[in-house]
């Protein structure tokens, strides 16, 4: 049994399901392998938030800003092309991250996004 994570994205409603590929069980947001934190900062924002970019599945840029004058910890969602900031990952969380973590978005909700943040390493299948 492989020890790197694959995961498939599902489509939901408004956003994507996770589905471990080898098992092909159901992967809950609470799971500890991944994490999926809501956007923190949208309001600050909201031209940003509708663009094409951030709809659920794309890939997303997590930067880290050690220079932010509110928090060393700081990291940035941007979209894939850093174009566009979403808002930020949650100050408890923002810490933990190792800095080469990839991140996709997965879901819309209530003027805000839920993003997926997952190992370097992890196998994130397209949509389906």
């Amino acid at each position: 049994m492989s020890t790197r994570l694959r995961l498939w994205l599902e489509r939901g409603e408004s956003g994507y399901y996770l589905r471990d590929a080898e098992s092909g069980e159901p992967v809950r947001w609470s799971d500890p392998r991944v994490r999926v934190v809501p956007v923190a900062g949208v309001s600050y924002r909201v031209e940003a938030l509708p663009d094409a970019s951030f709809d659920p599945g794309r890939r997303l840029a997590l930067v880290p800003e050690p220079d932010n004058e509110h928090d060393p910890n700081a990291v940035a969602v941007w979209n894939g092309d850093r174009s566009l900031q979403a808002g930020y990952v949650p100050r408890d969380v923002a810490p933990e991250l190792a800095g080469d973590e990839q991140a996709v978005s997965l879901w819309r909700v209530d003027g805000g996004l839920r993003v997926l943040i997952v190992p370097r390493d992890t196998w994130v299948g397209a949509p389906r």
